[in-house]
């Protein structure tokens, strides 16, 4: 019987109480399993960063997670930081290396909200800190006084790329998604093509042709993921490119 792909997920390093945790949102983790049929792998995210490649040489995929932390502006050449802006340095330099030998290894990776974000800027884009105040896009993020139920729910129309993934798999031109974030896409990376825009502009998703599978996503396809075959398609996509990674991988 052949075991599923191991895929590794970079946590957040976050304070609970008087210590430091490692943790994974568990929507991500059932729906790696429920959608991809992976076993997902909990990447503990320290700084200085250990070795991207002691877990890369027993890994199978890469799924970079939201969180509730936004990535240095440093990293970006952005802006300095604004007063009370959450930020996570050991996901940061965790999840930046993992991502870069991951690429050159050509591990699939899909990256969902801060992950599209860090894949956007390992290879080089930028990123709005705040998209919400650029002349032109509108605001992206989610009411905090409403249930999660509506905060996930459909927000808004992104228009598919023609002869894209996306387009493929959903059947259509355009489909409504959440969207739940402040941070967004700038300056789209050399490499990447774009699979998604809002109707601001503002760019949803996106691939990079030269890796097998290689896909960032804004919004949150994990929500409730079994219940949208859309979604189910995108997990299950990365899961059939972990397998035939699986199959060709050398672990001897």
């Amino acid at each position: 019987m052949v075991s599923p792909p191991w895929v590794g997920l970079p946590t957040d390093s976050t304070m609970l109480g008087h210590h430091r945790f490692a943790v994974a949102g568990e929507k991500y983790i059932r729906a790696l399993r429920a959608a991809a049929a992976v076993t997902p792998v909990l990447l503990p995210s320290l700084q200085p960063a250990l070795p991207a490649d002691d877990w890369l040489d027993r890994l199978d995929g890469l799924l970079l997670t939201g969180a509730v932390s936004n990535i240095e502006p440093q990293h970006y050449g952005g802006a300095p930081s604004w007063p009370g802006n959450l930020h996570d340095p050991a996901r940061d330099a965790t999840a930046l290396s993992l991502l870069q030998a991951a690429l050159a290894r050509d591990l699939p990776v899909l990256a969902i909200c801060r992950g599209f974000q860090e894949l956007n800027v390992a290879l080089g884009g930028t990123l709005h800190q705040r998209v919400h105040e650029v002349p032109g896009l509108m605001d992206h993020r989610e009411d905090p006084d409403a249930a999660v139920e509506q905060q996930y729910g459909p927000a808004h129309p992104v228009r598919l790329a023609q002869g894209g993934w996306l387009a493929d798999w959903s059947g259509a031109e355009a489909i409504a998604v959440n969207s739940v974030h402040g941070q967004g896409i700038d300056r789209l990376a050399p490499g990447l093509w774009v699979e998604a825009r809002a109707d601001d502009g503002l760019i949803e998703a996106a691939r990079n042709p030269a890796h097998a599978f290689v896909l960032g996503v804004q919004w949150h396809p994990e929500w409730r993921v079994t219940e949208n075959p859309f979604h189910h398609r995108i997990f299950q996509a990365f899961g059939d490119a972990c397998r035939r990674y699986s199959c060709k991988a050398d672990r001897s």
